[in-house]
């Protein structure tokens, strides 16, 4: 009988520091097993170890197997899973990574619930986008106006830089390699953005769902966060790479993206934006050991769970 999975969970504050991991591990046609406190990947190769706790995206490619083993530790380290396709440019599904406060995602929900705090949220996500100018002042349809103007101006800033061609975006849904070069690039870049910005959400233990930009897709959040960086990380990315030539491109983005990220502690930027956004300072997370449950009581009184009230007070 193994004793191997006989370890305390993860507190909160050791799941939240995503921003001392590796940004994401991209892994196809291979079985992915556990051995130790590490994670493996055996292909016809070999065998390559990866230590699961420097993990913030795992991306599960096509022909991977992952054994509960490996699911096991994952989840106990507070990485992400996410299943994808061919080049990581598809997401099919993602396994939610544990955590036990409640806290963000309280006040994720809170202002979203409201639409005159949820419009505040947005216009805080575009004044991180447009730093020069003041959004309180503009309709949703003037940001998304905006924003429009932006991603053509980068892409066409990215296009003068690298002298790589730009006609228009252009996104194959079903056939990944009908695009371009650039478009390629792009279309890769973003996907990794939103395994990563998945990671942290998750890690957050915010909603994936509730957005404040875009709206009715379970990963909206996901996508109003992975946006923040869409100009400065993953477009210049894509299109670097894209200027070394046209063949295995997306492979070629991840590696530059994987990079940046590294160098410029994206992740740690990204948690604090989150808290910044959805106005979080952390002071309901109080336990030491993680384990803050209480039950609701009238009044918005919180009482300590566990016990039976029913022939005592609760105030």
């Amino acid at each position: 009988m193994t004793t191997v999975s006989r370890r305390g969970a993860l507190s909160p504050r050791e799941l939240t520091r995503v921003g001392d991991r590796l940004s994401f591990v991209y892994l196809e046609r291979c079985t992915v097993h556990r051995e130790d406190n590490a994670i493996t990947a055996t292909d016809a190769d070999g065998v390559t170890h990866i230590p699961s706790a420097t993990i913030g995206t795992l991306l599960l490619g096509p022909g991977t197997r992952v054994t509960h083993q490996a699911m096991l530790v994952l989840g106990e380290c507070g990485a992400a899973v996410v299943w994808v396709g061919e080049q990581g440019v598809r997401f099919y599904a993602g396994g939610r990574a544990l955590n036990r406060s409640s806290g963000l995602a309280e006040a994720q929900a809170t202002a979203w619930a409201n639409r005159r705090t949820r419009l505040d949220v947005a216009r805080a996500m575009y004044s991180l986008r447009f730093p020069d100018e003041d959004p309180s002042g503009k309709s949703r349809k003037e940001l998304l106006g905006m924003e429009g103007i932006r991603l053509k101006e980068c892409y066409r800033r990215e296009s003068v830089r690298t002298g790589v061609p730009w006609r228009r975006r252009e996104y194959h849904r079903d056939d990944f390699s009908a695009g371009d070069a650039p478009n390629q690039g792009v279309t890769a870049a973003g996907q990794c953005m939103y395994g990563i910005a998945h990671a942290v959400i998750s890690a957050l233990g915010c909603s994936p769902a509730l957005g404040f930009v875009h709206s009715g897709n379970e990963r909206s959040f996901v996508m109003d966060v992975a946006d923040l960086y869409k100009t400065e990380v993953a477009i210049p990315a894509a299109f670097d790479a894209a200027a070394d030539g046209e063949e295995d491109v997306a492979s070629r983005t991840r590696r530059a993206l994987r990079d940046r990220i590294n160098e410029t502690d994206l992740l740690d930027r990204c948690v604090r934006d989150i808290k910044h956004l959805l106005g979080y300072d952390g002071t309901r997370d109080t336990a030491e050991d993680g384990d803050n449950m209480t039950l609701q009581s009238d009044g918005d009184t919180h009482v300590a769970s566990g016990r039976n009230y029913a022939d005592e007070p609760i105030w």
